[in-house]
């Protein structure tokens, strides 16, 4: 007589992938999504007072128009303006752009660039509302 060889049982995981397959579902439905977080109704405070002269002298201005730059309200070429934000010893100065919605990108960018070249990241981008 021959003996019969069994061969190895392996266990069933089909309730095991039963019960994974609900506890998936069971996280997904019951998981609160997040909301898009520009819903939020602000009601954001007025300023009352500006700032004291000390710190607006410290503050660096800089316009930026189709054609031309002004640097704390005097008008000259995006050269002079690079030759002033060397001169600056303060890398943490605040420096403030105005930049006209009519200005191509490619010269903020240019401005912008010559800012990092000096190591200057205190900026700030001024808008009307």
């Amino acid at each position: 007589m021959r003996r019969r060889t069994r061969e190895a049982e392996s266990p069933d995981i089909t309730p095991l992938i039963d019960v994974v397959f609900l506890l998936l579902i069971f996280f997904m439905t019951s998981t609160v999504f997040k909301k898009d977080e520009l819903a939020l109704l602000l009601n954001l405070p007025k300023t009352t007072k500006g700032e004291s002269q000390e710190a607006q002298k410290e503050n660096v201005y800089i316009e930026l128009s189709e054609n031309e730059v002004a640097y704390n309200g005097a008008k000259m070429s995006l050269e002079d303006v690079e030759a002033k934000l060397s001169a600056i010893e303060k890398k943490d100065t605040p420096i403030e752009l105005r930049v006209d919605k009519d200005v191509r990108y490619e010269r903020v960018v240019k401005l912008l660039d010559k800012l990092k070249v000096n190591n200057l990241a205190n900026i700030s981008l001024i808008t009307e509302n």
